[in-house]
């Protein structure tokens, strides 16, 4: 258990925290979580940084890494849906999508042929951290009370959020799709395993 893993397990027990803060819903408390989501954040970056410089690269830590990061990511996705940010559907799509690939992953991890984290991946998890900030932070100004506030309202005209959830949505199902067709063999080797198990040959 080095380093990184630490990290990456510290992500996934800061969530419930940052979730019980923001529908405390206090303006301490949602600032509360915000700090939380920050600091669950920065120990994605962090942990990634301490595996690189000191080589703390573990079969674990394949694992554990990509499934903190979709915790705190789709918790925030979930959140925001249900305070009427994001369309439920936007939700499914990327939860439905992050959780098939870190399954994926996993096996190909098991089979000890780890999957390549692709370049849109890579821009889909930036952009989806970045999105989440911005809705975090327009939260905080519009349930702090600063609602006629120009930028707030110019935000609201153009549908900001919005725009930027297609973006994340464009990322997600491109990724997705790069993941699936570049590891077929993957996915049908998997779904052996899973059809032998749920199907005895003695049938």
């Amino acid at each position: 258990m080095n380093l990184p893993n630490q990290l990456s397990l510290l992500r996934i027990f800061l969530t419930p925290f940052f979730i019980l803060l923001l529908f405390i819903d206090t303006g301490l408390s949602r600032l509360g979580a915000f700090i939380v989501f920050t600091l669950a954040s920065l120990t994605d970056w962090y942990d990634g940084y301490t595996a690189r410089k000191f080589g703390y690269i573990s079969t674990w830590g394949k694992f554990l890494d990509p499934l903190a990061d979709k915790v705190l990511v789709s918790s925030g996705l979930i959140c925001f849906s249900i305070l009427k940010y994001i369309p439920v559907w936007m939700v499914i799509v990327i939860v439905v999508r992050d959780f098939l690939v870190t399954g994926l992953r996993s096996y190909a991890i098991f089979k000890k042929k780890p999957i390549e984290t692709n370049k849109f991946a890579k821009a889909k998890t930036f952009t989806q951290f970045l999105t989440l900030y911005f809705i975090f932070l327009f939260h905080l100004f519009v349930r702090g009370g600063v609602q006629d506030n120009k930028v707030i309202v110019f935000i609201r005209e153009i549908n900001l959020i919005s725009l930027l959830m297609y973006v994340v949505i464009l990322l997600t199902v491109i990724s997705g799709i790069i993941y699936l067709i570049g590891n077929r063999s993957h996915l049908r080797q998997m779904g052996g395993d899973i059809y032998r198990i749920f199907v005895p040959s003695d049938i």
